[in-house]
Formats: structure tokens, sequence, C-alpha cells
């Protein structure tokens, strides 16, 4: 349900919640939050809560450091695992400077601008996201350790598949915050996981990524776990991707997706760093299942771009090369832009299977390639591109 501010007010004090979390990104995608009293709410609102930008990594220095919230009450949602009664919610927060000028550093405001990009294009995106975890044990310690939580391959059952319950409480859990998941199952690592979501426009599907992330840490924290998000934890095992599935309706264009995979091949090397942007992504890739190559393919799965077997309105293009280290506001607009360039273009992809080059096979690569495109500046504000690049803002 997308709520008014006058309405996230009236359900806050009916449902007696009395602490909401400010909720917004870094530019690296991690989740971060302020909590308030339901008091503040109305404050909130009408002129946002400061906190201090200096102190986020990416967002800039001590100089002009004062960064504003302002929460947006489409996305509030109450948090099923706190108290009922003194309950807890939250929702997402576009960041301005004291002055109400837009941050550029928000990574939300970013894809908000592509989605516009494509409406003006007479375009509407969706995103499903599949992203892959583990779950590893602690030690008597509580400490984190590398010991999966079971030994079970692809699609394997109870017993041997030891997560089953954990997905099924994160699936209810997200169930009852209004994020629908589609499937679950164990993946093929040892205590390796997959859940996947049903489409949605592009800022929604983010925001459900992002909070996915931190129900599974919280419902895995509860079983005395911990869940790795890392691309590939395991130095002898599968890595875990987080699997982008694109589809798009263009007025004018009958099938959009040939000129969407020819944008999205011709930008992929440009957009590696965003995509996956951690040294340990770089061990990952061109590894199993994960593509190394930039190529399509209607079925294949070791492809960068494969078109899964679906009709009608399930049909779509499926992104494999992403992982769960991902800000997923950054990955859903360079994928929407890359496309969006296609279908102005009128870009033709190549056959099936032909590679028109090798992804980055470092990070360090990947930032040459980002430091050096055109279409990367031209999509992202430079505090993000300096940021991933390693300059100074």
């Amino acid at each position: 349900m997308k709520y008014t501010p006058e309405e996230v007010v009236e359900y806050v004090r009916e449902e007696d919640v009395k602490f909401i979390r400010l909720a917004f990104c870094d530019v690296y995608g991690r989740q971060r939050n302020v909590a308030i009293l339901a008091d503040e709410l109305t404050r909130a609102f009408r002129h946002g809560i400061a906190f201090d930008a200096s102190a986020i990594e990416g967002f800039g220095g001590q100089v002009r450091s004062d960064l504003f919230l302002h929460p947006d009450p489409a996305t509030l949602r109450q948090l099923p695992w706190r108290p009922q009664h003194g309950g807890v919610a939250h929702m997402f927060c576009d960041i301005t400077h004291p002055d109400g000028t837009p941050f550029a550093g928000d990574t939300r405001r970013v894809l908000r601008e592509a989605a516009r990009s494509a409406q003006a294009q007479g375009c509407a995106f969706r995103f499903g996201s599949e992203i892959e975890f583990y779950l590893f044990r602690l030690d008597e310690n509580g400490e984190k350790t590398k010991i999966p939580y079971d030994n079970a391959g692809y699609m394997d059952i109870a017993p041997a598949d030891r997560g089953e319950n954990v997905r099924r409480e994160i699936c209810l859990t997200l169930e009852r915050m209004g994020i629908l998941p589609e499937a679950s199952h164990h993946e093929s690592g040892p205590g390796q996981n997959e859940i996947d979501f049903r489409h949605a426009d592009p800022l929604t599907a983010a925001d459900n990524a992002v909070t996915f992330k931190a129900v599974v840490r919280t419902i895995a924290a509860q079983y005395g776990l911990w869940a790795d998000f890392s691309p590939r934890p395991l130095a002898d095992r599968d890595g875990s991707g987080m699997h982008i599935n694109v589809s798009a309706s263009c007025t004018g264009t009958q099938d959009p997706l040939p000129p969407l995979i020819a944008g999205i091949l011709r930008r992929a090397r440009e957009m590696t760093l965003f995509l996956n942007p951690v040294e340990n992504s770089y061990d990952r890739l061109g590894r199993d299942k994960a593509p190394g190559g930039v190529s399509w393919s209607p079925e294949n799965r070791s492809q960068l771009i494969r078109i899964p077997a679906a009709v009608g309105e399930f049909r779509r293009l499926e992104l494999r090369s992403p992982d769960p280290t991902a800000n997923p506001c950054l990955a859903f607009a360079l994928v929407m832009q890359a496309g969006l360039e296609g279908l102005r273009e009128g870009l033709t992809p190549p056959a099936e299977g032909v590679s028109l080059g090798e992804l980055p096979v470092t990070r360090d690569e990947a930032v040459k390639a980002a430091a050096d495109s055109d279409f990367i500046r031209r999509t992202l504000p430079e505090i993000i591109v300096n940021a991933y690049c390693g300059r100074e803002v």
C-alpha cells in the first residue's frame, strides 16, 4: 500500500508504532538508518532530519557535512520481528542539502531520474532480482565462521537442506512487509540459498532488494547463523550472484528486447565496476556459471545475458554478471540507461553466443573501464564515480 504523510502519521498512532527508522543507502548500497520517535514524524516530513554525512563513506568530507533525510511515505513498512506494541517501522528517504537541493550522492535519486528518462522515451521498465547468499555457522563465542550450515546441493530437500526453515521464515517475513517472493530454494554450494522476487517498478525493486538483505541477516541471526552476501565466500565452491531480470514496454516498439540487449552488451565492460564493486567479485566472474564474456543466448546460463524460456508478460532478459555487493539503485539505473541507448539508436545484438570481448578480470581493470567511459560520466554524478574509482571528491 502507498501511504501519504498524513496516512503514515495516522497509521503510526493507530498501530502503536513508537520508533521509525529513516533508512537510506550509502553510494555502495549499504543500508544505514537513524531512528526517531513517533512524535518527531511530522517534523521529519516537513523539514527533514539532519545527519552528519562526513561519517558516511563516499558522502564527502567534513566541509558542508550536514545533510537531511526526507522520508518517502510510500515506502512505509512495519518490521515484523520487532514488538507489535511499541513497534518499529521504517521508510526509505530522499537526501538533500540544508537548502533543500538534492544531494548528488543519493542513489535512489539517480535511479528515479533514470526511470524518468525511460518514461520520457515512452518506456516503462520492470525489474526482478534473484539474490544468492550463504548461511554459515557461528562459533561458541558468537563469532563468524566459514563453516556452511549444511552440505546440501542444488534444489535439495530436507533433511539435507537445513536452510529450508530459514528460507521459509524469510519469505513469510517479506510477505508480511508487502514484498512478494516468487520462489526460494537451496543453491549449488553448501549452505547456499536463493530467493527470487516478482517484478516491480525500478524504485520499488531496488528498495525490495535492499530490504531483503536486512531481513535475511536478521532471520539468520535468530537461527544462530550469519548470512554472507559476498560474491565468492568459499574459494573452491560456487559464487553468489544477483541476477537481474529486466522487462520493458515501449511505445512504438513491438519487441524492445533486442535493442535492450544490444545496448547493455555495448556498455557491459564500462558498467562492470558498479555491478561487481569489490575485489572478491572478480574471483566469481568467469567461473562455474558466472559469465566472463560479453555475449548472449536464449538459454545458456554461462552467457552475460540469457533469455529465459517464458512468454507474454513474463518474457524478459536476465543479466547474470551482477553480484549481491552491487548497489541495486546504481545497477538498475545503468542497465536502464544502456538499454535506452540501444532503443534510441536502433541497435541490434550480435548473433547468439558471439562474444564482443571479455569482462574485466580484476577490479583495477574495471575501474579503468569506468573512469574512461563517457557513458558512465553522463549517467552517474561525479561524487559517485569518484567514490568507486578511488578518487578524492
